[in-house]
């Protein structure tokens, strides 16, 4: 089927922030009175959900506002250092010209996505729904399909992170899962995506093919 609106997660999907959150992530730590993270740690809590990461490290619900507050204001001071990825603004040119709606649901907040995406790229996005919290997305979700007025059954939803895919789910929107981002692309694949994308072509690819059909996880 061919989609009518795409939703895209921001961070580790359009923008590569993952190297900032590395280096970050420790300050974090220090600053809120959680462990610090070893790289091998890092990489380990990348490949599990993430109420078990927030366990392991002993981070109450209760502290997940504070802590995307202070993450958002960090990376207003250095958006600089958060990059599009590569190819981004001709797959979101790509998209618009074949007539789908886009949307960006995040837990970033929209001035921070703005900036990082430049006036270009921030002009072909329909509808922005930022700033939610961490289980925050399954409702963001249906607003924009509201707002948008576009059926589940006619959305895809793509992102790099497990509660990416879970709020997809629960909003019953298929699902696309990237290789280049938060969580590694074999792990997202477990959880049986629509489609599990290599790369940004792979989406303009599938996604702009007339009358695309899918069956399970396409991969490159």
């Amino acid at each position: 089927m061919r989609y009518d609106l795409i939703i895209f997660d921001f961070d580790g999907t359009l923008a590569d922030s993952f190297p900032w959150f590395g280096r970050r992530l420790n300050d974090l730590a220090e600053h809120f009175g959680f462990p610090r993270i070893s790289d091998a740690d890092a990489a380990r809590l990348r490949t599990l959900p993430p109420r078990q990461v927030l366990r392991e490290l002993g981070i109450p619900l209760w502290r997940l506002p504070a802590i995307a507050r202070y993450t958002q204001q960090l990376m207003a001071r250095e958006r600089n250092q958060v990059p599009l990825f590569p190819g981004v603004p001709k797959l979101l040119s790509s998209l618009s010209e074949s007539g789908v709606q886009l949307a960006i649901v995040s837990s970033n907040n929209q001035l921070n996505i703005a900036s990082i995406l430049g006036d270009s790229c921030a002009g072909l996005i329909d509808h922005f729904r930022c700033g939610t919290s961490i289980f925050g997305k399954r409702a963001k979700l249906r607003q924009v399909l509201r707002t948008a007025g576009i059926p589940p059954q006619r959305a895809l939803c793509i992102g790099d992170e497990i509660r990416d895919l879970e709020a997809a789910r629960a909003a019953k929107i298929a699902f696309g899962a990237v290789g280049w981002g938060m969580v590694p692309l074999a792990t997202l694949q477990t959880y049986d995506p629509d489609f599990a994308f290599a790369s940004l072509d792979q989406i303009t690819a599938e996604l702009t093919t007339p009358d695309l059909a899918h069956a399970g996880a396409q991969t490159a």
